[in-house]
Formats: structure tokens, C-alpha cells, sequence
């Protein structure tokens, strides 16, 4: 899935966007959050706008934005399916379930779906660890997943 915003467009409504939230403290984090859920990820030519009205270096902006595993770079599908990666969720068959949730999708980690359905991204523990493994699909956590809720899982992303 392909989408594409005119790059003056992403200026004016990232400026717009920094106008509304510059005066917080710490502002970064704000504004990247508000920038995502206006495009669905931070395209670069937001990151250009952000440094240069906060009086930040596009590299510190960049490394941000990158060190939050939430921020996307590019835009994600219209459902994101979030695997626990920690070692509680490994150790109860989560490099198994990884696997079959990448071939019941046909994608691997950091990807989407050629439908533009589903994104698939590795997290670092979603606080669900006696119940692993677990995921969240959308903001809603499930756990104990075995190879029929994968298969549930990934239908439902599919819809």
C-alpha cells in the first residue's frame, strides 16, 4: 500500500501541528505522536519541519523518533498485529509462533501485507508475561496464543 501526501502539504500540517504543541515542555515526543496519528507514520519531510522550528538537529530528531519502536518511517496497514518478543513469551513458543504468524501472513517483521490488511512488528514485552505468548492486534492484548488463535488472529486482521 502506497500513499502519497504532497510534500506541502506535510509542511503546512506538520507546522500546524508544532504551533499547537511547541510551547510544552519537552514538545518532541508530543509533536511526533500527534504527527503519526495525522499521516499514520512520520514521513522525512516532517522530521525537516520538527527540527528546524524546534531549533534541533535533524539527526536529533531522527535518532527520537527512531529510538521508540512505535514511530514508523513509512505507513503502516490499516491493522498493526504487535508479537512479544521478550524471553517469557519466547520461552512459551514465541520464535515458533513468530513463524507461523509470518507464513499464515506471508511477511515477515517490519512489513505489510500486499493488501495493505496488516502489519506485522516485533515488540519488547507487552506486560502480559504470565500468559505468554502474547500479541495485540490494534491496542487490544491477547494471550496464550496457540496455532488456532494465530489463525484467528490474522483472520481477524484480515476483515
Amino acid at each position: 500500500m502506497t500513499i502519497h501526501i504532497a510534500e506541502g502539504d506535510i509542511t503546512t500540517r506538520t507546522r500546524s501541528i508544532i504551533a499547537d504543541l511547541r510551547f510544552l515542555e519537552g514538545p518532541l515526543l508530543p509533536i511526533l505522536h500527534q504527527v503519526q496519528e495525522e499521516f499514520g507514520y512520520v514521513p522525512p519531510e516532517a522530521l525537516t519541519v520538527i527540527a528546524e522550528e524546534l531549533n534541533l538537529s535533524r539527526a536529533e530528531v531522527h535518532g527520537v523518533m527512531t529510538f521508540y519502536h512505535d514511530y514508523r518511517d513509512h505507513p503502516a496497514g490499516r491493522h498493526v498485529l504487535k508479537l512479544c518478543r521478550a524471553e517469557a513469551c519466547q520461552s512459551m513458543g514465541g520464535d515458533a509462533l513468530a513463524e507461523r504468524l509470518k507464513t499464515l501472513l506471508g511477511i515477515d517483521f517490519h512489513q505489510t501485507t500486499l493488501d495493505g490488511a496488516v502489519t506485522l512488528e516485533p515488540v519488547y514485552c507487552l506486560g502480559l508475561c504470565a500468559c505468554a505468548p502474547a500479541a495485540m492486534l490494534d491496542g487490544e492484548v491477547y494471550g496464550r496464543i496457540d496455532d488456532q488463535m494465530a489463525a484467528e488472529l490474522v483472520a481477524e486482521a484480515r476483515r
